[in-house]
């Protein structure tokens, strides 16, 4: 199925009167091509960063939907890494999966792979962990469904995710607990 350029699988989870399914990560996995335009590149030729997290973040963002079966906003996007540049003409590849679900939250990793037409090798130009939100057609965060790993990765991924979210509630409470500065 075909949805804004993005592929995902055909076993998304289906909700029977509000009740909370479990998933794999694999049903709602989205890989999305975008091919790089001079009108997404800097004046050297290469792919801006924030094109390349708009991408990213539309490529989450359907990952997410599928998987809740809602609407889901975008409610954190961690340490963004660049490790390569895409370039004019490139065909960037970009994967989307689900690490963890929690309550209304979801964790989706995303990373992005360009290629040259001329040269089929593919080198890891960002990678990044985005939050998302479930919302009701009211704007209220929804319970989402669980999240099953199957794979060891899976359950790699879905471990360390857990650690992040902590993490990240931790620096957000140091933030809040920190007096203004002068």
């Amino acid at each position: 199925c075909l949805v804004s350029g993005c592929v995902y699988s055909q076993n998304m989870p289906v909700f029977d009167q509000g009740s909370i399914l479990i998933s794999a990560p694999s049903d709602s996995e989205v890989i999305k091509t975008e091919v790089v335009c001079p009108n997404d590149s800097n004046p050297m030729g290469i792919l801006m960063g924030g094109r390349m997290v708009e991408w990213m973040d539309i490529a989450a963002a359907v990952c997410a939907q599928t998987h809740a079966g809602r609407i889901c906003v975008t409610a954190c996007i961690q340490e963004v890494h660049f490790h390569a540049a895409a370039k004019v003409g490139d065909i960037v590849t970009i994967t989307s999966r689900m690490t963890r679900a929690f309550k209304t939250s979801m964790e989706v990793y995303v990373h992005a792979y360009p290629r040259n037409v001329r040269n089929t090798k593919n080198q890891l130009v960002c990678n990044v962990y985005f939050t998302f939100v479930a919302m009701d057609p009211r704007g209220k965060a929804v319970m989402v469904p669980e999240l099953k790993p199957i794979s060891q990765t899976e359950k790699e991924h879905h471990t360390e995710a857990l650690h992040r979210k902590e993490h990240l509630q931790k620096q957000s409470s140091h933030k809040k607990a920190r007096p203004p500065e002068a």
